[in-house]
């Protein structure tokens, strides 16, 4: 727990210091240019952090469902609750037939879980647990938040990027020595959005993995959790499911990896620095290994 934390710590901090060497590479050291990304990243961001539970029900077709219209699946959510001493949340069920899950809401006491037709219809009940075992840690751990973090971050960064590009292209072409040199601000400009995606998707990978481990330790055990990625991932693939890319990195498994075109040969796969999801093999060796 304490290296996965240390780890999003740092990748939040390594954000954070480059919204500020940007805006000061391009911004001559003003301060303007970080606060005009920061306000347009709160206001981008910030909204859909606060309504995230109803954007992301939207987006899954998912609806609330009470004890009475599930009972079995209710009872192992509340169950699970108690167990890790939290809020009851909100239980959903969303008609896709792939099998899947998502945790959401700004934290414990506004969260929701929801899990697929598809997931309950295809799992036995112990991996349906550890699915949703991985679902409650992200509220635990307050996943949600820390997403949010950072994407406005990112979002900033780009946002001055922007702005740093077209004052390259527009801004006349005088050379002063107080002013950067439009080759470099255009090179920084495409080049910052790259790095910033890079570390927002690591702290989202870093993320899975804890609540992973968090999950494991919930229930003493991972194989369940392990036994249900291990299915998800085939039975993913056959089955495909209609949900917006802004939500995508919110479910268990990425519901819109499109396994078959990735090349599983030796060398590195540079797609997976840009996946919101670590390698599927990666967490079943680690759950498997607790």
């Amino acid at each position: 727990m304490f290296k996965n934390s240390m780890k999003t710590a740092v990748l939040l901090a390594g954000l954070g210091g480059l919204i500020v060497g940007i805006a000061s590479l391009l911004g001559g050291g003003s301060s303007s240019a970080v606060m005009f990304g920061l306000v347009i990243a709160l206001v981008m961001v910030g909204g859909s952090y606060w309504f995230s539970d109803k954007l992301a029900l939207k987006s899954a077709k998912a609806q609330i469902v009470t004890e009475a219209d599930a009972p079995e699946f209710y009872r192992m959510v509340a169950s699970l609750a108690q167990r890790a001493n939290m809020p009851m949340p909100r239980v959903a069920i969303s008609p896709s037939e792939q099998p899947n899950a998502f945790a959401t809401g700004r934290g414990p006491r506004n969260a929701v879980v929801c899990a697929t037709q598809g997931l309950l219809r295809a799992m036995p009940a112990d991996e349906i647990e550890g699915v949703m075992a991985h679902e409650l840690m992200h509220v635990r751990n307050r996943d949600i938040l820390i997403g949010s973090v950072a994407a406005a971050i990112a979002t900033a960064i780009s946002a001055i990027a922007q702005m740093a590009y077209f004052a390259a292209l527009f801004g006349g072409g005088g050379r002063d020595d107080d002013r950067p040199n439009p080759i470099a601000i255009l090179m920084i400009s495409m080049l910052a959005p790259i790095s910033a995606s890079l570390i927002q998707m690591a702290i989202s990978r870093s993320r899975e993995f804890e609540a992973d481990r968090s999950a494991a330790q919930l229930l003493g055990s991972g194989e369940s959790l392990a036994r249900a990625l291990e299915r998800i991932e085939i039975l993913a693939t056959r089955t495909p499911m209609q949900v917006s890319p802004a939500q995508a990195q919110a479910y268990i498994h990425n519901p819109l990896a499109e396994f078959k075109n990735q090349r599983r040969g030796s060398g590195v796969n540079l797609s997976r620095l840009f996946s919101t999801h670590p390698d599927t093999a990666e967490r079943i060796r680690r759950l498997r290994a607790l």
